[in-house]
């Protein structure tokens, strides 16, 4: 069985991840990863405060100078002046303003800061979830403090920066749990250049704290760069674009860092053809993640702004694969409220928090990144639109999305929609050709004027009990199939599934009355290599009316069940199942935050039609 699995995985992975992963070890044990990114580092001074101030360093726009101070704003930047955080875009955690930056807040547990990052795990029982250390090192809530003093007029730079010169002080160079993540170094320099721009010349930027960030920067784009095919190769997700992004723009940020050159010529090269790679010609992305997506068009944004802004604007395909994205998002997208559904791995990403929505309302980002590219907003309402963003650059002039009703096929994704009425269906059936994060494949979500009707439980914590990763990430966690207790996949370690599930065929058709979906999918290939799930989906043209039949073969012996997860009292269920089960449902609508939900749980032997109708 262990060799099946080995099998499984290299020809899942490919001979490159596996070779990477074997010299990544090889690298730890031999100490060579030590070397490349030594502790004890010498100071790098390159430029004074004073001749920097003078450079034409720029990283935001003031949104047309319009101030519109809001009540929320003012409530969450007072909870930070003193002390508290938002963890994961929703649950308030008070850390106090004398936070030493390297206790896990859930847990209680403190890091060995004397010990190199690569010594620290990113997953141990004793010490939680590495995520919840990592969160305020981001400095995202910077952004919030920002936009405070913008819109009320105030100065809260001496916070800012001594807030800056806190971390850096307690976080000596690659040492540390902030510093073991490629992603989280990107983001936090990211993050302090707001601040660097917006108070460039205020007199809390002393001469001291500037010689401290210069030198943590240099120190983190070497980082970023000496480490970058472990995210271009052993992860390959928003990760590499997170720190591709980095590298290319490095250059144009940090001039006077004379290997930005070197370094920014080979992230260029890298950010491009991970954008080409990872987002699919459908407008598709890799991770089969509608919150990581979207973290992919706010690194777009934010990278074809300050590009073009400095006058090196990316390929055309960046422009393409970013309009691509744009409308995939957007033809998903709920106008009541901005909800996408919540499908997918989400660990509460939000790197650059420019706006006062909702954390679930995705209409301020791909608001930007339409206005980038296209020129035009797709909502012009003053709370939908970001600061800090610079929208009048001369771009790529692309046509205007619009949103399209009745049926529609992402292919190479797998996903397909359809907007009807005032109901919107998403159907996942996809293959796999990059590594899936959810055995989630035949999943269906339904919304109707906006509300979530039947949803997806969405992924809690990616360090937790083995029960909730065997349930968020398992198909029982989704509106779909499981087989003898078993999800269509076979869970390994972390983020590693066996046996991926693969797409047959999918397509939509129509008659007067409805609209229909028929797809097949390769699945419990553990149990039978001959096995297949065939899910049919009919949609009423003129009533919140669904019928779904699924079929699986190939297990006649075993017994099914088929889930499905609501919150809403006011849907009617038929089915000729051979029985119903009362199971249990957890809603995480939020990164580390999950409520009891309610689910129908039908039993049946090999097929089964359930009919479901919703009464507004």
């Amino acid at each position: 069985m262990k060799l099946k699995l080995v099998l499984q995985l290299v020809k899942n992975m490919g001979l490159r991840y596996i070779s990477y992963r074997v010299y990544n070890i090889f690298e730890q044990k031999s100490g060579r990863l030590k070397k490349k990114h030594p502790m004890h580092v010498s100071f790098k001074n390159f430029i004074s405060l004073e001749e920097w101030r003078k450079t034409n360093f720029s990283f935001l726009n003031l949104r047309n100078g319009t101030k519109s101070p809001t009540k929320e704003l003012e409530e969450k930047a007072k909870r930070i002046l003193t002390g508290e955080i938002s963890f994961f875009s929703s649950e308030w955690k008070n850390l106090g303003l004398e936070y030493d930056w390297i206790t896990n807040p859930s847990t209680g547990f403190v890091y060995d800061i004397s010990k190199h990052w690569s010594e620290i795990p990113d997953l141990a029982k004793e010490a939680g979830d590495i995520k919840f250390v990592w969160e305020k090192s981001r400095f995202n809530y910077l952004l919030t403090i920002l936009r405070y003093d913008f819109h009320f007029g105030n100065n809260n730079a001496e916070f800012i920066f001594s807030e800056i010169e806190s971390w850096i002080d307690a976080n000596p160079v690659n040492q540390g749990p902030n510093w073991r993540c490629s992603q989280e170094i990107s983001l936090r320099i990211f993050n302090w250049c707001f601040a660097l721009d917006y108070y460039k010349n205020d007199p809390a930027l002393t001469e001291v704290r500037w010689n401290k960030i210069q030198n943590t920067v240099y120190w983190s784009v070497h980082h970023v760069y000496h480490h970058i095919n472990f995210s271009r190769i052993a992860v390959r997700n928003n990760h590499a674009i997170t720190e591709t992004l980095f590298l290319t723009l490095s250059e144009l940020l940090f001039p006077f860092i004379s290997e930005t050159k070197k370094w920014a010529r080979k992230g260029r090269s890298y950010f491009e053809e991970e954008i080409d790679y990872q987002i699919y010609d459908d407008g598709t992305f890799l991770q089969f993640s509608m919150n990581y997506h979207r973290v992919v068009i706010q690194l777009l944004s934010l990278g074809i702004t300050i590009s073009k802004k400095y006058e090196k604007s990316f390929s055309d395909n960046v422009y393409q694969k970013a309009y691509k994205s744009l409308n995939f998002l957007y033809q998903c997208l709920q106008e009541e409220n901005g909800s996408l559904p919540n499908y997918g791995a989400n660990d509460g990403a939000w790197f650059f928090p420019l706006s006062d929505t909702d954390y679930r309302d995705y209409r301020p980002q791909l608001n930007s990144l339409h206005k980038i590219i296209t020129g035009d907003y797709l909502y012009n309402k003053e709370s939908l639109i970001e600061d800090f963003l610079n929208f009048n650059l001369k771009s790529k002039k692309m046509k205007s999305i619009t949103k399209v009703y009745g049926v529609q096929s992402f292919k190479i994704g797998g996903y397909y929609v359809c907007r009807n009425l005032d109901n919107f269906t998403f159907i996942r059936c996809g293959n796999h050709k990059d590594r899936p994060s959810q055995a989630d494949n035949m999943h269906v979500d339904i919304w109707v004027k906006g509300k979530n009707i039947l949803r997806d439980s969405g992924s809690y914590k990616y360090n937790t009990e083995e029960k909730y990763i065997e349930y968020f990430n398992g198909s029982k966690g989704h509106n779909s199939v499981i087989v003898d207790g078993n999800s269509q996949m076979l869970k390994g370690s972390r983020f590693i599934w066996f046996y991926w599930t693969q797409c047959v065929n999918a397509e939509w058709r129509e008659t007067e009355e409805v609209y229909v979906f028929e797809g097949t999918i390769k699945a419990f290939q553990q149990l039978n290599s001959s096995a297949r799930h065939f899910r049919k989906v009919e949609i009423s043209k003129k009533e919140n009316f669904w019928r779904v039949y699924d079929k699986i073969t190939g297990l006649d012996s075993l017994e099914k069940k088929q889930f499905w997860h609501y919150d809403e009292a006011k849907i009617e269920w038929s089915s000729n199942a051979l029985r119903e089960l009362k199971e249990e449902s957890f809603d995480s609508s939020f990164y580390g935050v999950k409520v009891e939900g309610e689910a129908k749980t039908f039993v049946f032997k090999n097929e089964i039609e359930t009919e479901i109708s919703y009464k507004d």
